[in-house]
């Protein structure tokens, strides 16, 4: 396989996570007499570009289809997020009734609610038909197509032209990862910005992220690969910012390359330098990623069956991807997991795509009494502490398990 983004020869290894199905490819009752897809689950490292990517086997339309149970909305924590991003971005770039607004990956209107809300021209592109039907609801334009460079020029053509463009944990799934680049170039004003944000790959090395790889993340993206994929498009970085979401993300500032330059900030400087001081340019960097996923794998079953022999009753929160990968990866099925909750209606009833564990109503915790709950989205754990806080009253624990196991 060569890289996706420069074309070298991929050779360097990140992690071989065995085989798995999708991680969003949940199984209603009457797929569970199916077989189910298992496709291998590798990563590689372009050690020219530096670019971090799964191996091709899978393409984006089998990925994202019309069944696809992604929701943001079901987050308020993010929904606070994307609510103070419009704030931010309303008064930073002088946004106004005049002005164009495109959000790329609109998923159900959780961020473009609040652009509509303060009178601001926004159109949405997203390729789901699950989660553009609730963004319509919500009283937004959605287009229901995959973004690339021939979709940014008909957009243009139709008076689109963008102010601001947003692109919140959409890169990393994109699998022409220069054509999507492309149509970003194509659909900005001179004048406009565009902001990414995405998983930081130092944050997932330092802190042994591995579930967070999984088939509909197709690349784990540094500062470093970014302004590489961006100057070979036509686009420049020019700020980022560090962010707590998902386990520690960037939102990346991004201008044409041939528009109205801004200047650099320091803070660009400042995550090069540390990147490079980490050392994202090396191949030694990527090698303890596997080790660590294996031990984080030995003690989750270490802990479900040591509760399993105590007696003792675990149940999951939160039927995410990443949780998929974990529970894939090592191996968890029904009877060391007895279900998981999740607070999306599209996922209830459902079961997860592999393990076949069942989804059910966040209401079943509270019912049934477990001894210990095992928070599968642990970048949210807070959230769902929170939420759930009655499991104290009768002794139960949370659990997480990346990037160790943890008794809370």
């Amino acid at each position: 396989m060569n890289c996706r983004g420069c074309g070298a020869h991929l050779h360097l290894p990140l992690i071989d996570l065995g085989t798995a199905p999708p991680s969003n490819a949940y199984l209603s009752a009457e797929r569970l007499n199916q077989s189910e897809q298992w496709v291998p689950l590798r990563v590689l490292v372009c050690d020219a570009c530096w670019l971090v990517q799964t191996e091709d086997y899978r393409t984006a339309d089998s990925l994202f289809d019309a069944d696809y149970a992604y929701f943001s909305s079901f987050s308020s924590s993010w929904l606070a997020h994307a609510e103070r991003y419009v704030v931010s971005m309303t008064e930073r770039f002088g946004l106004n009734a005049q002005s164009r607004v495109v959000e790329i990956a609109a998923n159900d209107g959780y961020l473009l609610q609040y652009v509509a809300r303060r009178g601001i021209p926004c159109l949405g592109i997203e390729p789901t038909a699950s989660t553009a039907r609730a963004a319509r609801d919500k009283g937004l334009d959605i287009r229901e197509l995959f973004f690339g460079e021939a979709v940014g020029r008909q957009l243009a053509e139709e008076g689109w032209s963008a102010d601001l463009m947003a692109a919140n944990n959409v890169l990393a799934h994109v699998p022409d990862i220069n054509d999507f680049l492309k149509g970003f170039a194509t659909l900005l004003k001179p004048t406009g910005v565009v902001t990414f944000e995405f998983p930081h790959l130092l944050r997932l090395m330092a802190e042994h992220q591995f579930d967070t790889l999984y088939h509909e993340h197709y690349s784990y993206l540094s500062l470093t690969a970014v302004q590489t994929l961006c100057a070979r498009n036509g686009l420049a970085v020019f700020d980022v910012e560090e962010l707590p979401t998902h386990g520690g993300s960037l939102r990346v500032f991004v201008q044409r390359a041939d528009g109205a330059a801004r200047q650099v900030t320091a803070a660009v400087g400042e995550l090069q330098a540390r990147e490079e001081a980490s050392g994202v340019r090396t191949a030694s960097y990527y090698a303890s990623l596997a080790p660590a996923a294996e031990r984080i794998k030995h003690e989750l079953l270490r802990f479900l069956l040591q509760a399993k022999a105590e007696g003792k009753k675990v149940v999951g929160y939160g039927a995410a991807a990443k949780g998929n990968t974990l529970l894939n990866y090592a191996g968890v099925r029904g009877d060391l997991l007895a279900w998981v909750a999740d607070a999306n209606p599209h996922k209830q009833g459902k079961f997860l795509p592999g393990s076949r564990i069942p989804i059910v109503e966040p209401a079943r915790i509270a019912e049934e009494k477990p001894d210990y709950v095992l928070v599968l989205p642990w970048n949210l754990l807070s959230e769902v502490m929170e939420q759930q806080a009655v499991v104290r009253s009768w002794g139960g624990r949370f659990v997480v398990a990346v990037p160790e196991l943890r008794s809370l």
